[in-house]
């Protein structure tokens, strides 16, 4: 659902005008008054750029925990994540289960402000684990979408992001990474490849232990190379 605030601005003591703010992420949403994790309506670079995506708002009781934007969900292989270079700008799925919100959108929502990411994510055996890390960027198209990344801190999941760090976005029809071979094509998935992955959250959807090496939904640093994970959630705001 859209939620627009309206606020009051005083021109003259007899005089009001109503002005129309958008909420640009799911921390704006949270400080309105919106309390329930659910699919909310944002607006990361003005009107024209509504997008839906999933909003963790955390405990209910606890507004510390919530005001978290997701930008990549997995949850039970629904959608398709074999995508080309504009699809993965644009994005793609439903933000109701397995999605991808834009790189365009992403690198709007923390351009402006500092961010910080968690990655949170469970296996077939119900042990749930995540990484935090203090800072998270996505540069600009000209830039390659490149990811900056850093600052972890252990949830249990250990640290597979920061090898990615600095890397621009790979797709099956436009390389970028630093292998000799497109790690899109090799690895099933868009993603911030380096040479090639140590994470692949992009990767194809399988189920827990399998014989294929690193082409699953992979956090090597939880699970290794041949374990898919049941879920992974990427989500991010801004930095109090």
């Amino acid at each position: 659902s859209v939620q627009i605030q309206c606020v009051v601005v005083l021109l003259l003591p007899w005089l009001g005008q109503c002005s129309l703010q958008y909420p640009t992420d799911c921390a704006d949403l949270l400080s309105s008054g919106s309390r329930v994790s659910g699919v909310y309506t944002i607006y990361p670079d003005g009107v024209r750029t509504g997008v839906q995506v999933y909003c963790d708002m955390g405990c209910q009781d606890t507004k510390e925990e919530g005001g978290w934007t997701v930008f990549q969900r997995r949850v039970d292989g629904t959608v398709n994540f074999i995508r080309p270079w504009n699809q993965y700008k644009d994005g793609f799925g439903n933000a109701s289960s397995e999605y991808w919100l834009g790189l365009e959108s992403q690198h709007q929502l923390t351009t402006n402000r500092e961010h910080e990411l968690r990655v949170d994510m469970e296996d077939f055996e119900d042990n749930r684990v995540f990484a935090r890390y203090s800072s998270f960027a996505v540069g600009s198209e000209i830039e390659g979408y490149k990811l900056t990344v850093g600052g972890f801190n252990n949830g249990g999941a250990g640290d597979s992001l920061a090898y990615h760090n600095g890397q621009k976005f790979t797709t099956f029809d436009k390389d970028q990474d630093s292998h000799s071979g497109n790690c899109a094509d090799t690895f099933f998935g868009g993603y911030w490849y380096d040479e090639c992955h140590v994470s692949n959250p992009n990767g194809l959807y399988l189920w827990g232990n399998t014989s294929h090496s690193a082409v699953g939904v992979n956090w090597r640093a939880f699970k290794g190379y041949h374990y898919s994970l049941k879920s992974i959630t990427m989500k991010i705001r801004p930095v109090a």
